[in-house]
């Protein structure tokens, strides 16, 4: 069984071929992010004309190191949302035409989902299981119960951890991507200089907020010295905003591993998305789930971010159970893993 996965939803344009025991046969990937930095955040209509540009060369390249062709492929997935619209068409399209032309089946992937499933790839992760969601445009605590089975526990009422770390990063002056600046500068930093609220600690529920954290760092700039920020003003800056963010999820995720024990029998913490890859939060994350007796789990860093691996591989676990989509299936901006989930409440909740 080998399934083609594209990933398309950001600023990752990705092609991957997985086979049925979850070996990876390929894996083709080309960043936008030099593309981007200029502008200091990601620009929809620049990611949907380049994927569209490299999406063909990227797919040729993956069949071409897994040594098969169309013939051998049994499906094909693509990311069919959340995303950035423009370029999650890409991927679909792409998708179609190749499910359309060789006729085997389409698989749309909710890129949530690929996140959610990539621990079963890498560490053989059995179902239920607590998820933590952190990502740019995502922050979210999931009880995980199987392929397309979620019960959300907890989400952002305002910006998602990593769209904070972005901004944080590009407030005093380290650029685009903000998560690995910001955390290079912090490891150098003072991080009990500046004292931040931890957002939601000790609140009820397992929600999370990063507005106001987000306004407390501006307002510390503003307190400063006109002029420059210091390299030490930048470095403090930058340790002690991510101490607070880091404490302020441990804080909803002990919170969250109380309720998910008290509901299901399965033990592992899983934590997916891009902001995963940072030390500081899964050294927290760790400390967490020891302390509550769960495994924890962080997949390759390589797997954290946006990639067409994860797509392939919860492709294959859709495929393996029946779940395919029609031609006809239409991309979605917005495709909530739990759609029974009330909607988020806050002053910055996006819509």
């Amino acid at each position: 069984m080998i399934v083609l996965g594209l990933e398309t939803s950001c600023d990752e344009t990705a092609a991957a071929v997985v086979d049925g025991d979850g070996n990876v046969l390929a894996h083709a990937v080309l960043s936008q992010m030099d593309e981007h930095a200029v502008f200091g955040g990601i620009v929809p209509e620049v990611a949907a004309r380049a994927h569209l540009a490299h999406l063909d060369r990227l797919i040729a390249k993956a069949m071409r190191e897994a040594k098969v062709g169309f013939a051998d492929l049994d499906a094909v997935g693509a990311t069919a949302g959340p995303g950035l619209i423009g370029g999650v068409l890409v991927g679909v399209m792409s998708a179609k035409a190749i499910a359309a032309v060789h006729k085997i089946p389409f698989i749309a992937v909710n890129h949530l989902e690929g996140h959610a499933l990539t621990a079963r790839l890498s560490d053989k992760v059995g179902f239920p299981f607590l998820l933590l969601l952190v990502s740019g445009g995502h922050c979210q605590l999931l009880a995980v119960e199987g392929v397309g089975k979620y019960r959300r526990l907890g989400t952002t009422v305002d910006d998602a951890a990593g769209e904070a770390f972005d901004k944080v990063a590009k407030m005093i002056g380290l650029g685009y991507p903000g998560g690995p600046a910001i955390e290079r500068a912090a490891k150098s930093g003072d991080a009990a200089r500046f004292a931040f609220a931890r957002p939601m600690k000790g609140r009820p529920g397992c929600d999370f907020s990063f507005s106001g954290l987000k306004t407390a760092v501006r307002v510390a700039v503003e307190s400063l010295p006109p002029g420059p920020l210091s390299d030490k003003d930048v470095n403090d800056l930058a340790a002690s905003f991510q101490a607070a963010a880091v404490e302020s999820v441990g804080d909803r995720v002990r919170r969250a591993l109380k309720t998910f024990s008290e509901a299901y029998e399965g033990r592992s913490l899983v934590v997916a998305g891009g902001v995963a890859a940072n030390t500081a939060l899964r050294a927290e994350l760790e400390k967490r789930a020891r302390t509550a007796g769960f495994a924890f789990v962080a997949p390759p860093l390589a797997l954290c971010t946006d990639n067409a691996v994860m797509i392939a591989w919860a492709a294959l676990e859709r495929f393996k159970r029946g779940l395919t989509d029609g031609l006809d299936f239409q991309a979605r901006p917005r495709w909530p893993l739990d759609p029974s989930a009330p909607p988020a409440r806050g002053a910055g909740v996006k819509a």
